[in-house]
């Protein structure tokens, strides 16, 4: 199941982001953001279809009088794991690729999407190195110590251009972890930490706060 989810968030969070960045250019351009209505009328099929399952009393005047918490968590975990079977397969490998050479013709769609994708595969495919492993390092200044997360190392132009051996970390700040700094420091001033990335994450959302397992269990035994 997890497997089949992550290979859902690999195929899906590409294309959301591209056509959420396109939605965006065009909206504002256009300075139209509404949707079109939804056919809502007692014949329509799915309003029918929807009258057999549940009473209709249940049911909404309108789309917009329709709210069920929950339901689009539901959808969208259906919706990645649906994906992640799918192109698990042979057909579906070679639909994936049809449909991705079907992006990269389109010439703004190629760039986004491209880009995307890439980092997306970096963070999310089980080979990469990204977030695999909690470190202890000094920011901002020495003396000063904080938890990190490898990103990788250092290639090309800007390897050739450090001194020594460099590792990418990514500071994330607290307690909102989705912004931070991205540092590029020596081997030898970073400090591999035991803990899991997960645990790392609730000890730096959390300021500190919950500390994790393995810490409790030392104090217990003192």
């Amino acid at each position: 199941m997890r497997r089949y989810l992550l290979t859902g968030l690999l195929i899906w969070v590409p294309l959301v982001i591209t056509l959420w960045v396109l939605n965006l250019v065009v909206g504002t351009l256009d300075g139209q953001f509404s949707k079109l209505p939804l056919d809502w009328q007692p014949n329509t099929l799915l309003y029918k279809l929807l009258s057999h399952i549940v009473p209709v009393s249940w049911l909404p005047a309108s789309p917009a009088d329709f709210h069920a918490p929950g339901l689009g968590v539901i959808i969208t975990l259906l919706v990645l794991i649906l994906t992640g079977v799918t192109v698990s397969n042979m057909l579906g490998r070679q639909l994936l690729r049809l449909w991705e050479h079907m992006l990269n013709s389109i010439p703004v769609v190629k760039s986004i999407y491209s880009s995307v994708k890439q980092v997306s595969d970096t963070l999310f495919s089980s080979n990469g190195q990204a977030f695999r492993k909690a470190l202890l390092v000094q920011y901002p200044r020495e003396g000063s110590w904080t938890i990190a997360f490898q990103t990788g190392t250092p290639s090309g132009e800007v390897a050739e251009l450090l001194p020594g051996q460099m590792v990418g970390v990514y500071v994330p700040t607290t307690p909102n972890p989705t912004s931070g700094f991205f540092l590029m420091m020596p081997v030898e001033d970073v400090r591999e930490l035991e803990m899991s990335v997960d645990e790392a994450l609730k000890y730096v959302i959390s300021m500190g706060v919950v500390p994790p397992k393995d810490m409790v269990e030392r104090s217990g035994q003192r």
